[in-house]
Protein backbone atom coordinates (compact mmCIF):
# COMPACT_ATOMS: atom_id res chain seq x y z
CA UNK A 1 0.00 0.00 0.00
CA UNK A 2 1.25 3.64 -0.06
CA UNK A 3 1.55 5.32 2.67
CA UNK A 4 3.96 8.54 4.53
CA UNK A 5 6.30 7.01 6.50
CA UNK A 6 7.64 9.68 9.30
CA UNK A 7 11.39 8.87 9.25
CA UNK A 8 12.19 10.77 12.51
CA UNK A 9 12.21 14.13 14.31
CA UNK A 10 12.81 17.01 11.73
CA UNK A 11 10.99 19.06 9.09
CA UNK A 12 9.18 18.46 5.98
CA UNK A 13 11.55 16.24 4.61
CA UNK A 14 10.93 13.24 7.23
CA UNK A 15 7.61 12.46 5.77
CA UNK A 16 8.59 10.19 3.15
CA UNK A 17 5.66 8.78 0.82
CA UNK A 18 6.89 5.23 0.30
CA UNK A 19 5.14 1.80 -0.53
CA UNK A 20 5.19 -0.55 2.34
CA UNK A 21 3.29 -4.02 3.30
CA UNK A 22 -0.45 -3.81 4.39
CA UNK A 23 -0.54 -4.47 7.81
CA UNK A 24 -0.87 -8.22 9.04
CA UNK A 25 -4.19 -8.98 11.44
CA UNK A 26 -3.64 -10.08 14.89
CA UNK A 27 -7.01 -11.59 16.83
CA UNK A 28 -9.47 -9.01 17.85
CA UNK A 29 -8.21 -6.86 14.76
CA UNK A 30 -9.65 -5.23 11.54
CA UNK A 31 -8.57 -4.04 8.54
CA UNK A 32 -9.94 -0.92 7.26
CA UNK A 33 -9.34 0.98 3.66
CA UNK A 34 -8.88 4.59 4.89
CA UNK A 35 -10.90 7.23 3.32
CA UNK A 36 -9.74 10.35 4.67
CA UNK A 37 -7.44 11.04 7.57
CA UNK A 38 -7.47 14.53 9.34
CA UNK A 39 -4.88 17.15 9.44
CA UNK A 40 -3.84 18.34 13.66
CA UNK A 41 -1.47 19.71 15.33
CA UNK A 42 -0.42 16.52 16.66
CA UNK A 43 1.18 15.12 14.04
CA UNK A 44 3.10 18.29 13.21
CA UNK A 45 3.92 18.32 17.51
CA UNK A 46 4.90 14.62 16.95
CA UNK A 47 7.01 15.23 14.21
CA UNK A 48 9.27 17.79 15.52
CA UNK A 49 9.45 16.39 18.72
CA UNK A 50 7.32 19.11 20.33
CA UNK A 51 6.11 17.16 23.70
CA UNK A 52 10.06 17.22 24.57
CA UNK A 53 10.29 19.23 28.19
CA UNK A 54 13.25 21.11 25.93
CA UNK A 55 10.93 23.09 23.71
CA UNK A 56 9.56 25.76 25.11
CA UNK A 57 8.28 28.03 21.65
CA UNK A 58 4.90 27.81 20.23
CA UNK A 59 3.84 24.50 17.87
CA UNK A 60 4.61 26.81 14.42
CA UNK A 61 7.50 28.13 15.67
CA UNK A 62 9.11 24.82 16.81
CA UNK A 63 8.45 23.84 13.37
CA UNK A 64 10.03 26.57 11.76
CA UNK A 65 13.37 25.57 13.90
CA UNK A 66 13.10 21.73 13.19
CA UNK A 67 13.71 22.63 9.31
CA UNK A 68 17.34 23.28 11.05
CA UNK A 69 19.84 20.61 11.60
CA UNK A 70 18.10 17.18 13.13
CA UNK A 71 18.06 17.03 17.34
CA UNK A 72 16.18 14.04 18.06
CA UNK A 73 14.39 14.34 20.70
CA UNK A 74 13.97 10.66 22.76
CA UNK A 75 11.09 12.45 25.22
CA UNK A 76 9.28 14.05 22.15
CA UNK A 77 6.05 11.93 22.02
CA UNK A 78 3.14 11.61 24.18
CA UNK A 79 4.05 8.77 26.03
CA UNK A 80 6.83 6.66 25.24
CA UNK A 81 9.43 7.16 22.78
CA UNK A 82 7.93 7.46 19.61
CA UNK A 83 7.80 4.89 17.13
CA UNK A 84 9.71 6.13 14.50
CA UNK A 85 9.43 5.09 11.30
CA UNK A 86 6.48 4.62 11.69
CA UNK A 87 3.07 6.04 10.19
CA UNK A 88 1.33 9.08 11.80
CA UNK A 89 -2.48 9.81 11.11
CA UNK A 90 -4.84 10.37 14.29
CA UNK A 91 -7.92 10.99 12.57
CA UNK A 92 -9.97 8.04 10.61
CA UNK A 93 -13.08 7.66 8.42
CA UNK A 94 -12.90 4.34 6.73
CA UNK A 95 -14.42 1.10 5.66
CA UNK A 96 -13.85 -2.25 6.93
CA UNK A 97 -12.25 -4.34 4.63
CA UNK A 98 -11.81 -7.35 6.80
CA UNK A 99 -11.74 -8.86 9.61
CA UNK A 100 -8.95 -11.07 12.14
CA UNK A 101 -10.18 -14.86 12.06
CA UNK A 102 -13.15 -15.09 14.51
CA UNK A 103 -14.47 -11.40 14.23
CA UNK A 104 -17.14 -10.50 12.83
CA UNK A 105 -17.34 -10.79 8.82
CA UNK A 106 -21.18 -8.85 9.19
CA UNK A 107 -19.21 -5.59 10.17
CA UNK A 108 -17.49 -5.59 6.13
CA UNK A 109 -18.72 -3.18 4.27
CA UNK A 110 -19.28 -0.69 7.11
CA UNK A 111 -18.20 3.03 7.08
CA UNK A 112 -16.82 3.90 10.48
CA UNK A 113 -14.73 6.19 12.81
CA UNK A 114 -11.86 5.03 14.56
CA UNK A 115 -11.48 6.11 18.38
CA UNK A 116 -8.00 7.42 18.42
CA UNK A 117 -7.60 7.57 22.08
CA UNK A 118 -7.32 3.73 23.35
CA UNK A 119 -8.15 3.28 27.13
CA UNK A 120 -5.98 -0.59 26.91
CA UNK A 121 -6.24 -0.88 30.42
CA UNK A 122 -9.74 -0.01 30.53
CA UNK A 123 -11.32 3.23 31.45
CA UNK A 124 -10.85 2.88 35.14
CA UNK A 125 -7.40 3.86 34.37
CA UNK A 126 -6.02 6.38 32.66
CA UNK A 127 -3.42 5.17 30.93
CA UNK A 128 -3.76 6.03 27.03
CA UNK A 129 -2.36 5.29 23.41
CA UNK A 130 -2.73 6.78 20.53
CA UNK A 131 -3.28 5.67 17.24
CA UNK A 132 -0.83 7.69 14.86
CA UNK A 133 1.25 8.60 18.21
CA UNK A 134 2.23 5.26 19.02
CA UNK A 135 1.29 2.51 16.94
CA UNK A 136 0.92 3.29 12.99
CA UNK A 137 -2.46 5.64 12.23
CA UNK A 138 -3.97 6.92 9.07
CA UNK A 139 -1.88 8.70 6.77
CA UNK A 140 -1.85 5.20 4.54
CA UNK A 141 -4.42 3.33 2.26
CA UNK A 142 -5.10 1.03 4.34
CA UNK A 143 -4.84 0.73 8.56
CA UNK A 144 -5.88 -1.52 11.06
CA UNK A 145 -6.99 -1.31 14.53
CA UNK A 146 -8.28 -3.31 17.38
CA UNK A 147 -12.40 -4.04 16.86
CA UNK A 148 -13.56 -2.56 19.66
CA UNK A 149 -12.15 0.71 18.53
CA UNK A 150 -14.44 1.48 15.37
CA UNK A 151 -17.72 2.71 15.10
CA UNK A 152 -20.05 2.60 12.59
CA UNK A 153 -21.39 5.56 11.68
CA UNK A 154 -24.97 6.39 9.72
CA UNK A 155 -25.24 9.82 8.08
CA UNK A 156 -24.77 11.71 4.93
CA UNK A 157 -21.88 13.24 5.36
CA UNK A 158 -18.87 12.92 3.04
CA UNK A 159 -15.84 10.76 3.96
CA UNK A 160 -13.40 13.79 4.30
CA UNK A 161 -16.35 15.55 6.52
CA UNK A 162 -16.45 12.46 8.63
CA UNK A 163 -12.58 12.47 8.12
CA UNK A 164 -12.14 15.79 10.34
CA UNK A 165 -14.30 14.21 13.55
CA UNK A 166 -12.37 12.24 15.68
CA UNK A 167 -9.35 14.15 17.01
CA UNK A 168 -10.77 17.77 16.83
CA UNK A 169 -14.20 16.72 18.17
CA UNK A 170 -13.18 14.02 20.49
CA UNK A 171 -10.88 15.86 22.54
CA UNK A 172 -13.15 19.19 22.08
CA UNK A 173 -15.81 16.74 23.39
CA UNK A 174 -14.04 15.09 26.01
CA UNK A 175 -13.08 18.86 27.36
CA UNK A 176 -16.66 20.17 27.28
CA UNK A 177 -17.41 16.49 29.44
CA UNK A 178 -14.67 16.68 31.98
CA UNK A 179 -15.49 20.38 32.36
CA UNK A 180 -19.13 19.57 33.14
CA UNK A 181 -20.36 22.27 31.32
CA UNK A 182 -23.75 22.79 31.65
CA UNK A 183 -26.79 24.84 30.22
CA UNK A 184 -27.01 28.52 31.09
CA UNK A 185 -22.75 28.67 32.05
CA UNK A 186 -20.84 31.27 30.00
CA UNK A 187 -17.47 29.39 28.53
CA UNK A 188 -14.72 31.09 27.28
CA UNK A 189 -13.27 29.44 24.00
CA UNK A 190 -9.56 30.37 23.17
CA UNK A 191 -8.36 29.71 19.58
CA UNK A 192 -11.86 29.23 18.29
CA UNK A 193 -10.91 29.16 14.61
CA UNK A 194 -8.91 26.46 14.82
CA UNK A 195 -10.25 22.78 14.47
CA UNK A 196 -10.09 21.90 18.46
CA UNK A 197 -11.30 25.45 19.12
CA UNK A 198 -14.19 25.59 16.70
CA UNK A 199 -15.33 22.41 17.35
CA UNK A 200 -15.69 23.48 21.38
CA UNK A 201 -17.82 26.24 20.08
CA UNK A 202 -20.68 23.71 18.40
CA UNK A 203 -20.54 21.70 21.34
CA UNK A 204 -21.12 23.85 24.14
CA UNK A 205 -23.84 25.50 22.13
CA UNK A 206 -25.24 22.56 21.48
CA UNK A 207 -25.67 21.79 25.79
CA UNK A 208 -26.85 25.24 26.50
CA UNK A 209 -23.73 27.38 27.03
CA UNK A 210 -23.47 30.91 26.91
CA UNK A 211 -20.25 31.17 24.38
CA UNK A 212 -17.99 33.82 24.13
CA UNK A 213 -14.79 33.08 21.52
CA UNK A 214 -11.64 34.66 20.78
CA UNK A 215 -10.34 34.79 17.02
CA UNK A 216 -8.55 37.01 14.23
CA UNK A 217 -10.18 39.59 13.84
CA UNK A 218 -10.50 38.15 9.78
CA UNK A 219 -11.95 35.01 11.38
CA UNK A 220 -14.68 36.61 13.27
CA UNK A 221 -17.78 36.21 11.34
CA UNK A 222 -17.16 32.45 10.73
CA UNK A 223 -16.74 31.64 14.02
CA UNK A 224 -20.06 33.95 14.95
CA UNK A 225 -21.98 31.60 12.60
CA UNK A 226 -20.89 28.43 14.39
CA UNK A 227 -23.09 29.95 16.54
CA UNK A 228 -20.81 32.03 19.26
CA UNK A 229 -22.68 34.79 21.25
CA UNK A 230 -19.72 36.76 20.64
CA UNK A 231 -16.63 36.76 19.70
CA UNK A 232 -13.46 39.31 20.65
CA UNK A 233 -10.13 39.97 18.92
CA UNK A 234 -7.01 37.80 20.20
CA UNK A 235 -4.96 40.68 20.48
CA UNK A 236 -7.55 42.30 22.61
CA UNK A 237 -7.40 42.32 26.66
CA UNK A 238 -9.57 39.48 27.44
CA UNK A 239 -10.19 41.29 31.03
CA UNK A 240 -10.70 44.74 30.03
CA UNK A 241 -13.35 42.95 27.28
CA UNK A 242 -15.52 40.60 29.75
CA UNK A 243 -14.30 41.83 33.39
CA UNK A 244 -12.83 39.89 35.94
CA UNK A 245 -15.12 36.84 37.54
CA UNK A 246 -17.33 36.91 34.41
CA UNK A 247 -16.92 33.39 33.14
CA UNK A 248 -17.57 29.80 34.38
CA UNK A 249 -15.50 27.60 31.94
CA UNK A 250 -12.54 28.53 30.19
CA UNK A 251 -11.51 26.03 27.06
CA UNK A 252 -8.21 27.21 26.21
CA UNK A 253 -5.76 24.82 24.05
CA UNK A 254 -3.86 27.97 23.18
CA UNK A 255 -2.25 29.11 26.52
CA UNK A 256 1.13 31.44 26.05
CA UNK A 257 0.72 35.01 27.68
CA UNK A 258 -2.85 34.63 27.53
CA UNK A 259 -3.24 31.73 30.26
CA UNK A 260 -3.00 34.67 32.72
CA UNK A 261 -5.60 36.86 32.24
CA UNK A 262 -7.88 34.33 31.43
CA UNK A 263 -7.78 32.81 34.84
CA UNK A 264 -9.02 36.20 36.12
CA UNK A 265 -11.50 36.23 33.93
CA UNK A 266 -12.83 33.07 36.00
CA UNK A 267 -15.87 33.30 38.29
CA UNK A 268 -15.13 32.00 41.93
CA UNK A 269 -14.82 28.10 41.66
CA UNK A 270 -14.56 28.62 37.82
CA UNK A 271 -12.91 25.79 35.60
CA UNK A 272 -9.75 26.03 33.35
CA UNK A 273 -9.77 23.25 30.69
CA UNK A 274 -7.04 22.53 28.74
CA UNK A 275 -5.88 19.23 26.01
CA UNK A 276 -2.67 21.66 23.87
CA UNK A 277 -0.94 24.77 24.41
CA UNK A 278 -0.39 25.55 20.88
CA UNK A 279 0.56 29.16 21.65
CA UNK A 280 3.69 27.77 23.93
CA UNK A 281 3.68 25.30 26.43
CA UNK A 282 5.35 27.73 29.25
CA UNK A 283 2.98 30.04 30.93
CA UNK A 284 3.21 32.12 34.25
CA UNK A 285 0.62 31.08 37.17
CA UNK A 286 -0.21 33.37 40.38
CA UNK A 287 -0.82 30.63 42.78
CA UNK A 288 -3.12 33.43 44.73
CA UNK A 289 -5.31 33.60 41.66
CA UNK A 290 -5.42 29.67 41.45
CA UNK A 291 -6.32 29.41 45.58
CA UNK A 292 -8.30 32.97 46.85
CA UNK A 293 -10.41 31.75 43.60
CA UNK A 294 -11.28 28.51 44.38
CA UNK A 295 -10.64 27.67 40.82
CA UNK A 296 -9.96 23.72 39.13
CA UNK A 297 -7.40 23.29 36.64
CA UNK A 298 -8.74 19.87 33.98
CA UNK A 299 -6.15 18.70 32.19
CA UNK A 300 -7.49 16.39 28.92
CA UNK A 301 -5.63 13.69 26.78
CA UNK A 302 -7.24 10.57 27.84
CA UNK A 303 -10.49 10.64 25.96
CA UNK A 304 -13.76 9.37 28.73
CA UNK A 305 -15.80 6.75 27.68
CA UNK A 306 -19.00 8.36 26.72
CA UNK A 307 -17.10 10.67 25.08
CA UNK A 308 -16.89 9.08 21.57
CA UNK A 309 -20.34 6.93 21.17
CA UNK A 310 -21.79 10.46 21.97
CA UNK A 311 -20.07 12.18 19.51
CA UNK A 312 -21.23 9.04 16.76
CA UNK A 313 -24.64 10.09 17.96
CA UNK A 314 -24.46 13.75 17.61
CA UNK A 315 -23.58 13.03 14.10
CA UNK A 316 -26.30 10.45 13.58
CA UNK A 317 -29.02 13.09 14.69
CA UNK A 318 -27.06 16.22 13.03
CA UNK A 319 -26.43 18.11 16.13
CA UNK A 320 -23.64 19.94 14.46
CA UNK A 321 -21.52 20.32 11.56
CA UNK A 322 -18.16 19.53 10.08
CA UNK A 323 -15.82 22.28 9.10
CA UNK A 324 -13.20 21.45 6.23
CA UNK A 325 -11.45 23.80 5.51
CA UNK A 326 -9.31 22.47 2.59
CA UNK A 327 -8.99 18.99 0.89
CA UNK A 328 -5.53 17.54 0.08
CA UNK A 329 -4.40 14.46 -1.82
CA UNK A 330 -2.11 12.28 0.30
CA UNK A 331 0.96 12.70 -1.06
CA UNK A 332 0.90 16.58 -0.29
CA UNK A 333 1.07 16.02 3.08
CA UNK A 334 3.84 18.75 3.52
CA UNK A 335 1.62 21.25 1.54
CA UNK A 336 -1.01 20.41 4.47
CA UNK A 337 1.37 21.04 7.19
CA UNK A 338 2.93 24.14 5.76
CA UNK A 339 -0.76 25.76 5.00
CA UNK A 340 -2.18 24.39 8.40
CA UNK A 341 0.92 26.28 10.12
CA UNK A 342 -0.24 29.05 8.37
CA UNK A 343 -3.57 29.18 10.59
CA UNK A 344 -5.29 31.47 8.02
CA UNK A 345 -8.37 28.67 7.90
CA UNK A 346 -11.41 27.88 10.15
CA UNK A 347 -12.11 24.45 10.76
CA UNK A 348 -10.07 21.46 9.56
CA UNK A 349 -7.47 20.23 6.57
CA UNK A 350 -7.85 16.23 5.74
CA UNK A 351 -5.78 13.85 3.63
CA UNK A 352 -7.53 11.53 0.94
CA UNK A 353 -5.40 8.85 0.21
CA UNK A 354 -5.53 7.49 -3.50
CA UNK A 355 -8.14 4.75 -4.48
CA UNK A 356 -5.94 1.14 -3.87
Amino acid sequence: MKAVVTAGNGGYSKLQCRVVRLPTLEPGEVLLQVLAAGVNNTEINTRIGWYSSSVTKATAEAATAEEQPLIEKNDGGWNETTPFPFIQGTDCCGRIVAVAKGGDTGSIGSRVLVRACMRASGFGSMENIWMGSDFDGAFAQFVKVPAGEVFAVDCDWSDAELGVIPCAYGTSENMVHRGGVRQGEHVLVAGASGGVGSAVVQLAKRRGATVTAIAAKAKMDQVLSLGADRVIDRHDDVVASLGENSVDVVIDNVAGPGFGPMLLALKRGGRYVSSGAIGGPLVTLDMRTFYLKDLKLIGCTAWDEPVFPNLISYIERDEFWPLVAKAFPLERIADAQREFLLKKHVGNFVLIPPEP
